[in-house]
């Protein structure tokens, strides 16, 4: 039985080649291959919760393009607008774990697939019985024409009466705070749901106190603004009231994908009508057993696993 709300989400997929020993990449001889990008990440997480998610995207046509659709495809996301192009081989990233436990991250996406794809690529029939857009400026950092696709997407979506959510997801090694912050300007008007950690907003804005957020969701007729902020819980201001949730105490072992989680976690609460402090609740609850599972995605929730968290149920191994 599919599930009554559907979600479309567009952007780039990676494999990500993660070290299986610590140090420099360059003493490094094995590494764990998985997949990876933050919009697909999403869908993946909405899928897991129950949603139809649907990814648009580009593949290399190569081994790598095979895994990550593959991949996506047994997650349940649907693939119907991913097509593979030659010529453009699949990203990659690689990451790099020192012996203290920082790292980075080294990016090979240099003419991605998801460069083929056009504004006249998107067309009405990729909105049907679609509830919610979600875009990441991830996406929108890959190529500067990436804004005309996203002003497309946002466009019909507008004539559909389709909400749309967006999350900065800010990549300073893809582009400078500056070009961030001009398209972010741009885009921000058109956003009914505007998903952000409290440390991006404040790069992107330059302030971060209650009243001059407010002040900017105001200016930009953004609906609900939705604050991410780590172990300090979240917090979402909408209808000129500021709502607040506490973080769930847990043993983060790798935050990655876990504000991609919070989303997929916000969206379906506001997509099931759960109330202001539900849904925080919910993302809350979602992004914190993201944390306790190492890996870009392997966190990611399933429906039945979070309710109980939530609540705190114990829950029967064996």
């Amino acid at each position: 039985m599919s599930s009554k709300f559907g979600v479309l989400t567009l952007g780039d997929a990676m494999i990500t080649l993660n070290p299986e020993e610590t140090g420099p990449l360059r003493f490094v001889n094995r590494f764990e291959r998985k997949v990876g990008g933050a919009e697909l990440n999403f869908a993946i997480g909405c899928a897991r919760l129950g949603m139809r998610a649907k990814w648009l995207s580009r593949l290399g046509k190569d081994e790598f393009g095979r895994v990550i659709y593959n991949f996506a495809r047994g997650e349940g996301v649907d693939m119907s607008d991913v097509a593979f192009v030659n010529g453009y081989p699949t990203s990659l990233n690689f990451k790099e774990i020192r012996e203290d436990g920082s790292g980075k991250t080294f990016y090979y996406r240099y003419q991605s697939p998801i460069l083929t794809l056009k504004p006249e690529d998107i067309t009405d029939r990729m909105f049907e019985d679609i509830d919610l857009v979600h875009l990441t400026g991830v996406f929108l950092a890959i190529d500067p024409k990436n804004i005309d696709i996203a002003k497309r997407v946002m466009e019909i979506a507008k004539q559909k009466d389709i909400p749309v959510s967006f999350d900065p997801n800010i990549r300073l090694k893809l582009w400078s705070i500056e070009e961030a912050r001009s398209v972010y300007l741009e885009v921000f008007p058109s956003v009914d749901i505007l998903l952000t950690g409290l440390d991006e907003i404040r790069l992107i804005i330059g302030i971060d106190s209650e009243e001059s957020l407010a002040e900017f969701a105001n200016g930009n007729n953004i609906d609900q603004l939705v604050i991410k902020d780590g172990e300090n819980g979240s917090k979402l201001y909408t209808n000129s009231v500021w709502h607040k949730k506490e973080a769930f105490p847990v043993t983060p072992i790798d935050t990655v994908g876990a504000g991609d989680g919070f989303d997929a976690g916000y969206i379906y609460g506001y997509l099931h009508g759960l109330s202001i402090e539900e849904r925080l609740e919910f993302a809350n609850g979602v992004g914190a057993l993201v944390t306790t599972v190492s890996g870009d995605n392997e966190g990611l929730p399933y429906l039945e696993e979070v309710w109980p968290f939530i609540q705190n149920e114990a829950v029967i191994e064996r």
